[in-house]
């Protein structure tokens, strides 16, 4: 997730102005985590927060292959983000499939995964506040006590020395975003990957 704060009350009131919502860079990175589609996914969305509601209108609208459009759209459909609703042409006897997408659900999922992290960041600061770690002076490998003196206080890397570490300054990082979080709905990083 990006590391500018970015509260939610912003993209709740973006989500009221249709298209603006997809400036955030928050609900842009959600979406393209659902479709793995950096290039096409937004201007789908686009299309249909401006009134295009099949995937034939879409695609010409935007000029992609049908295919591609479908398979976004059920995507956003699978994740949450899109319902559609079925009908049948009478002349035809095709299905035309008519798509909304559900913007109210973007906060839901984003407030989700801000719980997500925020449950995983206290998890990671308990394991960090109740355990002693020990660092290798030759490379990054860390250690618990327990590891550390499983292998006699050498590296398992190099077999260089391992020396007791201050674990505060990560401690007091955590915490620090674990605030950001609880405080303003920032989104703060995830330090479980770099901390942990």
């Amino acid at each position: 997730m990006p590391n500018d704060p970015l509260s939610y009350e912003s993209i709740k009131s973006s989500i009221s102005e249709g298209a603006e919502m997809l400036n955030e860079p928050l609900v842009q990175e959600l979406i393209q985590e659902i479709t793995a589609d950096n290039e096409n996914s937004i201007s789908i969305i686009k299309c249909l927060l401006e009134g295009k509601i099949t995937d034939e209108e879409i695609s010409e609208e935007i000029e992609l292959r049908l295919n591609i459009v479908r398979r976004i759209l059920y995507k956003l459909y699978d994740a949450g983000l899109a319902s559609y609703k079925r009908s049948k042409d009478p002349e035809t006897q095709w299905y035309t499939y008519s798509w909304k997408f559900e913007a109210e659900r973007v906060i839901e999922m984003i407030n989700n995964r801000h719980s997500e992290i925020v449950t995983n960041l206290k998890e990671i600061l308990e394991y960090k506040e109740n355990n002693i770690f020990f660092a290798c002076k030759n490379n990054d490998c860390r250690c618990s006590f327990d590891e550390a003196s499983e292998n006699g206080f050498i590296c398992p890397k190099c077999d260089g020395e391992m020396e007791y570490m201050d674990n505060g300054p990560i401690i007091d990082q955590i915490k620090e975003e674990i605030d950001l979080y609880e405080n303003n709905g920032s989104d703060a990083g995830i330090a479980a990957e770099k901390n942990s």
